[in-house]
């Protein structure tokens, strides 16, 4: 029984489609802020706030930025050596062998999923806020589950089968698109950085560390999800025009930037509201509310709104192509990597992942969900650094056309701080982490091994 495995290197890059290499350092940056600035900066700031950090949430920023840019940089060798598609499992089959794969595919079902459940719930809180601006008032409960006193969030499963419905009619992007959503979004950040800034009341941030200093490492582990989508710029590795020096730039650029506007904006609102006041879905615009902001409410809810569609869009079509990337490997049932011959896009993976994450985000807290697609992307990201220390001493002879600076020491640190952020990840979350790990190598042996499309061709 060989679980090792592995697909060709050189035959993986040969399947690759050589795309137009038409994005510069820029563009590339851009893509990076429109991929990250999301969920993290409009919903799971004031629950980390309120539940974990208080003021001290700035600091839970810093932390998990430097955990990103040690992985970010591991994602970027990989992505230029092996190629975009398949994203970490694709690494993974090239590097590790199949049952790594199967490991990494498996938990970035979970991770891709989760977070779309996740942010469709806050997606949900600034929908409600803006109908309420409008006076338009739905029942409580219905926009919640039964753990926050509700019966089921209704806008949650709403956006979730517009996208759904979209993805089966096919759905283009293009970077003047990105441009002008990141630019939306930036425009809404800074309209709240511009208001915050004169109604800010210092006694609010004291106490700065209520939890202490460990409550600031368990709301960075928390708060690692708003950084979840750089690895966006990484897989466009095969169409920057200068991918040796503008794909750190891309990286480390839309970090930066995303780092500075996250500690500034969660510095302001725990300033102009006391964090225990900030466990809500939409902490933004429900803070500008409660100071009788109500038309700056309204536009940042729609720029919210904007951001998360984009955000849970580009989400969804990735768990979509692993789960593709999966099937065609056969280590998921053929039956759903048939495409639709009118709109040539795979409806019965879209339609059943759409079910599950409605299903997720009508009843599961947005917290609790947070929590699941961190471990899962840590976990992936610890893989990816591991990747690159491996293929470093295996295969040092590989074309690299970017390699990560600083190695060993970089992935090594990435590892370190992946790992240190999942272990101080609640335990009830490491628990559901390996349930479902646990129940992806049951399916592996009982299923995959024998239908994978390596164990046939030999």
């Amino acid at each position: 029984m060989d679980l090792f495995r592995k697909k060709e290197i050189n035959a993986s890059l040969a399947d690759e489609s050589h795309l137009t290499k038409c994005l510069t350092a820029f563009d590339l940056t851009l893509l990076g802020v429109g991929a990250i600035i999301g969920a993290g900066i409009f919903i799971l700031t004031g629950v980390v706030a309120a539940k974990d950090a208080g003021p001290g949430i700035i600091f839970s920023y810093v932390l998990a930025g430097f955990a990103c840019i040690f992985s970010a940089l591991s994602y970027a060798e990989l992505a230029a050596t092996i190629g975009g598609c398949g994203s970490a499992y694709g690494y993974a089959y090239a590097g590790f062998g199949e049952l790594i794969a199967w490991i990494v595919g498996w938990d970035l079902l979970l991770e891709y999923a989760i977070s779309v459940s996740a942010v469709s719930v806050g997606w949900s809180g600034y929908a409600n806020d803006f109908l309420m601006a409008i006076k338009i008032n739905l029942p409580k409960t219905l926009l919640s589950g039964p753990e926050n006193g509700g019966f089921f969030n209704l806008l949650a499963c709403l956006i979730i089968a517009i996208l759904t419905a979209l993805l089966i009619w096919g759905v283009k992007s293009s970077t003047r698109v990105n441009n002008i959503m990141v630019m939306i979004k930036l425009f809404v950040v800074l309209l709240f950085i511009g208001i915050a800034l004169g109604e800010v009341k210092p006694s609010n941030w004291s106490p700065f560390l209520p939890f202490g200093w460990h409550g600031v490492i368990q709301g960075a582990s928390l708060i690692f999800f708003a950084y979840i989508g750089f690895d966006a710029v990484s897989t466009a590795a095969e169409e920057a025009i200068n991918a040796q020096r503008d794909l750190p730039i891309g990286i480390i650029g839309s970090l930066f930037i995303c780092t500075i506007l996250y500690i500034v904006v969660s510095g302001l609102l725990t300033g102009i509201a006391h964090y225990s006041t900030l466990n809500v879905a939409s902490p933004i615009s429900h803070a500008l509310l409660v100071l009788g902001y109500k038309s700056a409410a309204s536009l940042i809810s729609l720029g919210a709104i904007a951001g998360l569609t984009t955000v849970m869009l580009v989400l969804f079509y990735g768990l979509t192509r692993v789960m593709l990337a999966m099937t065609r490997d056969g280590l998921l049932p053929k039956i759903f990597s048939k495409t639709n011959p009118y709109t040539h896009t795979p409806i019965r993976i879209i339609v059943l992942c759409g079910i599950l994450m409605a299903s997720l985000a009508a009843f599961v807290p947005m917290d609790v969900l947070a929590e699941l697609v961190n471990v899962g992307t840590l976990f992936a990201f610890f893989i990816v650094c591991a990747g690159v220390l491996y293929l470093h001493y295996k295969r040092p002879e590989m074309h690299r056309p970017f390699k990560t600076p600083g190695k060993p020491l970089v992935p090594i640190l990435g590892m370190a701080t992946c790992l240190y952020l999942i272990i101080n990840l609640p335990s009830i979350t490491l628990m559901r982490f390996l349930i479902w790990m646990g129940v992806g190598l049951v399916i592996y042996f009982s299923f995959s091994y024998t239908r994978s499309a390596l164990q046939k061709n030999g």
